[in-house]
């Protein structure tokens, strides 16, 4: 009886594994503090969690300037996670370099937040490895490309800088040369 019990409960944990996409699995649900930038994000009791198979523009730090759409990436990245409960879904690699977690990051009402943002333009799919949602991404970015949404097409604002003003100075004196037929006519005018 006992060995159709470990028979039952390990065919029940295979079918549940395949029936999640064989992904590693998901977390309880975790609170976002704060977000880095359009790909990075602070959630409690785990720290660091980058966005997995994604990559947003980069948001200058110090005196580095901002790559296009990377403030709106952020912006957008804080509108949908800030202070929310979210789940965290693992799926091969558990940490990169920079010993940041990698997860895919679905909300409460089931939406994957990766492909929101490469949906919306702000960010582009950049997975190096087979990822079980890899198709999800890649209908993503091709939606925005279709329309041409964040990077895919639009202008991004782009902020004047508050230190430098525009010049009101003219154009400089030319030199003024003058051609022979010039001359002539200079010539003929002082010879009666």
């Amino acid at each position: 009886m006992q060995i159709l019990q470990i028979l039952l409960a390990a065919t029940l944990a295979v079918s549940q594994t395949s029936a999640s996409g064989g992904r590693n699995g998901s977390s309880d649900l975790v609170l976002v503090h704060s977000v880095i930038d359009g790909d990075t994000i602070v959630v409690s009791n785990v720290g660091r969690v980058r966005l997995l198979g994604i990559d947003a523009p980069e948001i200058g730090r110090g005196l580095e300037t901002s790559a296009p759409f990377g403030r709106e990436a952020r912006d957008r990245l804080t509108a949908l996670l800030i202070n929310r409960w979210v789940r965290l879904e693992h799926d091969g690699v558990s940490a990169d370099v920079y010993n940041r977690r990698l997860a895919y990051v679905v909300t409460g009402d089931g939406t994957l937040v990766n492909a929101t943002m490469v949906r919306e333009g702000l960010a582009r799919v950049s997975a190096r490895t087979p990822l079980s949602r890899l198709a999800e991404l890649q209908r993503a970015e091709a939606e925005a490309q279709a329309f041409r949404r964040g990077m895919w097409g639009a202008t991004p604002q782009i902020p004047s800088t508050g230190y430098t003003r525009r010049s009101k100075a003219t154009r400089p004196p030319t030199s003024r040369s003058t051609t022979p037929s010039q001359k002539r006519r200079s010539t003929r005018k002082k010879n009666p």
